[in-house]
């Protein structure tokens, strides 16, 4: 998405920079997918993860025309897992950082 460039160089250098930005706040970890990874292990959707105070997990999927609550311990173990994964095919926290910033210099010509 970030590689796209939607809404001209003035809007991509905004999102960049809020990226940028959100990143460097220290409860924030963030990790690009790099575009040539064709599969994944999150292709189903988006997914939240979730851990209440007393340790329950949950998770949460969201479609175009629904949302799920999801309770059920296999489900949610299972979809950490592919969250695991995702991150472990998705470059490191510096490297994302590196690559935002290359591309931010990019939309500077």
């Amino acid at each position: 998405m970030l590689q796209r460039r939607f809404g001209g160089a003035e809007a991509m250098r905004e999102l960049v920079d809020h990226v940028l930005t959100c990143g460097a706040m220290r409860n924030v970890t963030f990790q690009v997918i790099p575009t040539k990874t064709r599969l994944h292990a999150c292709l189903d959707g988006p997914v939240r993860l979730l851990q209440t105070v007393e340790g329950r997990r949950f998770a949460y999927s969201e479609g175009q025309e629904n949302g799920r609550l999801i309770a059920d311990l296999k489900e949610v173990t299972l979809l950490q897992q592919r969250y695991d994964t995702l991150r472990s095919q998705a470059l490191t926290p510096e490297d994302s950082r590196g690559l935002l910033e290359r591309l931010r210099g990019e939309l500077e010509l």
